[in-house]
């Protein structure tokens, strides 16, 4: 679709940056906090790069009056931030910290006050490491319980304060990563456990949603899904089938739920099959339907490619490289990982995409799939659209004269911005845009080598030397986008 003038963003568009808890606060032992599953998980020999933790993380929780000054000199409209579940219950049930309550408070005061909209993500991955031991996390249907007691107390702390909330945050990730890649808590390789645990999570999504929208009817919510689109390798009607195949399980498994509040049946039928469909219990179908979005939050970061596979066509076993699936790269499941039982492998052949460059952790840069993403995902679902995350990770380089010099960020958000509006053009509704990351921070299994920010925290793997924050050369690049209202994408 050409356009020879493109829409302007809308006014009051939300240009914005992301963080999660585990990865910017610190703190992770102070007022009060409980421990989460990562606190315990980054202990285990081998789990994360050089043994990195978030005990102090880039010390936000400490720093964060200078962290949003430095927004505030960027002209940023939104901070989209998480909340440590057990900041808030040390034991993830039980009595409240009245310190954690008080912390989010002061961050959403100061927020308010240089005219940032807060934005304020419920989970992000960091479950009470009580709640994991006693129950056995999302495998039990008492943690719901637990999850919206939690919920209640935000929603009545925070509800005059914050419009905007995200119930979870990629569940399709941590769900994966946890329960079937064994790379995140609780370190399981069991398919059928993932399909389990997801299905609890999809539960407490629904049930948050519900109670939001009776604690906070002036608010708006939503969860936030990793996604990119599918395409096929060609136009071969069996590759195309195949791509069909793999959006339906990588996506639509988890969004038909989030927005329509029922479990795709082409899907469901084949899991049923293989003996690995979550377990339905009566009157777990009308909670699901209580599931009712203001709004859809997807991270973008890449798609995937897919081919027939080798069972429906043993002539491709030799003319194809699979691409594996990776801890480093979990947006889109693939179909050749030897530790578990996967049902991709039935339904299509994760291919490279010839046509893509990748970045330093091979991941598939690709904006115009970021305009095909949000097409699709606003014509199926009619819902508006958060862009919460989109970003690269690098490996910046401080100068001597104490600049980052990232002009290969500039051109990879400049490329998915422009993307974007064109997307705005065609017709999708986009509320905000919010980059990963605004600091650098803890990348979860990479460290501090992998760089997200617009802001250079001076720390590395194993030296947390003095934590200054050095704004970068995009710093200054988005601070211009904002400024104009996006109208120098173009």
């Amino acid at each position: 679709m050409f356009h020879k003038t493109l829409d302007k963003f809308p006014q009051g568009f939300l240009w914005g940056a992301a963080s999660a808890a585990y990865q910017v606060e610190g703190a992770w032992n102070e007022d009060g906090k409980g421990l989460s599953v990562w606190d315990n998980f980054s202990r285990i020999e081998g789990k994360t790069a050089q043994g990195t933790n978030g005990n102090v993380a880039v010390d936000h929780y400490h720093r964060y009056q200078e962290d949003v000054a430095l927004m505030k000199q960027m002209g940023l409209k939104a901070y989209r931030f998480s909340v440590a579940w057990s900041r808030i219950l040390p034991n993830g049930e039980g009595e409240v910290n009245p310190l954690g309550i008080q912390f989010y408070d002061n961050l959403i005061d100061e927020l308010r006050a240089n005219d940032i909209e807060p934005v304020l993500t419920l989970y992000h991955w960091d479950i009470p490491l009580a709640l994991q031991e006693k129950y056995g996390g999302w495998e039990s249907r008492q943690t719901i319980d637990a999850f919206l007691r939690y919920c209640a107390l935000l929603f009545d702390a925070f509800k005059d304060k914050v419009t905007y909330w995200v119930t979870f945050n990629e569940q399709n990730v941590f769900t994966t990563l946890g329960y079937r890649l064994e790379a995140h808590p609780p370190g399981v390789t069991d398919v059928k456990r993932m399909y389990e645990a997801n299905h609890i999570v999809n539960l407490a999504n629904a049930k948050a949603i519900d109670l939001f929208h009776k604690m906070v009817p002036n608010g708006k919510i939503g969860p936030s899904f990793g996604y990119g689109p599918m395409y096929p390798l060609t136009a071969n009607p069996s590759d195309v089938l195949a791509a069909e195949n793999g959006e339906a399980i990588n996506s639509d498994w988890w969004l038909e739920v989030y927005c329509k509040g029922r479990y795709p049946k082409c899907i469901y039928k084949q899991l049923v099959r293989l003996g690995i469909a979550p377990t339905i219990l009566a009157g777990d179908e009308e909670i699901l339907a209580l599931s009712k979005p203001d709004f859809l939050g997807i991270n973008y970061y890449h798609g995937g490619t897919a081919k027939v596979n080798i069972y429906e066509d043993a002539d491709q076993v030799d003319k194809i490289q699979l691409k594996t699936e990776s801890v480093t790269d979990p947006y889109l499941m693939q179909n050749n990982h030897k530790k578990s039982r996967s049902p991709e492998q039935l339904m299509f052949a994760g291919v490279d995409n010839p046509y893509l460059k990748k970045t330093s952790w091979g991941w598939e840069i690709d904006p115009v799939g970021f305009r095909i993403a949000l097409r699709r995902i606003y014509s199926k679902y009619d819902l508006p659209v958060f862009v919460t995350e989109n970003g690269l990770g690098a490996i910046d380089e401080l100068t001597e004269d104490g600049q980052i010099i990232d002009d290969y960020r500039i051109v990879y958000l400049e490329n998915h911005l422009l993307e974007m509006r064109k997307a705005i053009t065609d017709g999708v509704e986009v509320i905000g845009y919010c980059t990963w990351s605004f600091t650098d921070l803890l990348s979860w299994l990479n460290g501090y080598k992998k760089r997200y920010g617009f802001v250079y925290v001076n720390r590395d793997e194993l030296d947390e030397k003095d934590l200054a924050r050095i704004p970068k050369k995009s710093f200054y690049w988005y601070k211009d986008v904002i400024a104009t209202n996006g109208s120098m994408i173009e």
